[in-house]
């Protein structure tokens, strides 16, 4: 269900002067390769993911470790909208109204301990409904990703729920999915079920596909 976001705030992060790209072009321009390797279809194969109710594991060098519902997570954050220029390492960029709140709010509820040093996110994995990841088609499953500690601690790191003012179309990786604005697209993994404070870096899925065409930091 649409969470009551009223009238958000806005995040006074980035320059107001930044032109929204048309939501219409946000939705169904998409690299989400669990489903599809083209731009479109995901709009469609996407809604047979389950995403209502959805829990997210925190797990690793945390001193509060659990299985958290949504509904909880977000019961506690207030919900902002984030103006953030996307980038993708194919040489497309979009400007898109996130509504989120720090992921740093997140990690300090769990309570990291000295020895956290990385962040590891992992996708959902659902081959039932994903078609790439039931035919175990180019990249390996769940998609996962990682940041420094201090990369994910940093205030424009948000994770997001929403967009232009809405929940987070699926395709766009609801209901829970990471931005990260000064990293190429591929770092802002969709549908997180898991977060683990690692003490290393964690092996990603890009990075282990192609390290020399997609490196672990890919800062833009």
């Amino acid at each position: 269900n649409k969470p009551s976001w009223g009238d958000l705030p806005k995040a006074d992060v980035l320059s107001q002067s930044l032109t929204v790209t048309p939501a219409e072009i946000v939705k169904n321009h998409t690299n989400y390769y669990e489903f599809t390797f083209n731009k479109t279809d995901s709009t469609s194969l996407a809604q047979n993911l389950q995403t209502d109710p959805w829990s997210v594991e925190i797990i690793g060098e945390v001193e509060k470790p659990g299985v958290y519902h949504l509904e909880d997570l977000l019961s506690q954050q207030s919900l902002q909208e984030y103006i953030y220029r996307f980038r993708c390492v194919e040489a497309w960029s979009m400007v898109v109204p996130w509504v989120g709140f720090p992921l740093a709010s997140l990690l300090k509820m769990v309570k990291p301990l000295s020895s956290a040093q990385f962040v590891k996110f992992t996708a959902i994995y659902d081959p039932n409904v994903m078609p790439n990841q039931k035919v175990n088609a180019m990249l390996e499953w769940p998609y996962v990703e990682g940041l420094r500690i201090d990369e994910a601690m940093h205030p424009l790191t948000i994770l997001a729920v929403g967009m232009y003012g809405e929940s987070m179309p699926k395709q766009n990786g609801a209901p829970l999915r990471l931005v990260v604005p000064w990293k190429y697209g591929f770092k802002s993994i969709k549908a997180i079920v898991k977060i683990e404070l690692m003490k290393r870096a964690p092996i990603t899925t890009w990075n282990k596909f192609s390290s020399n065409d997609y490196g672990f930091y890919s800062n833009v």
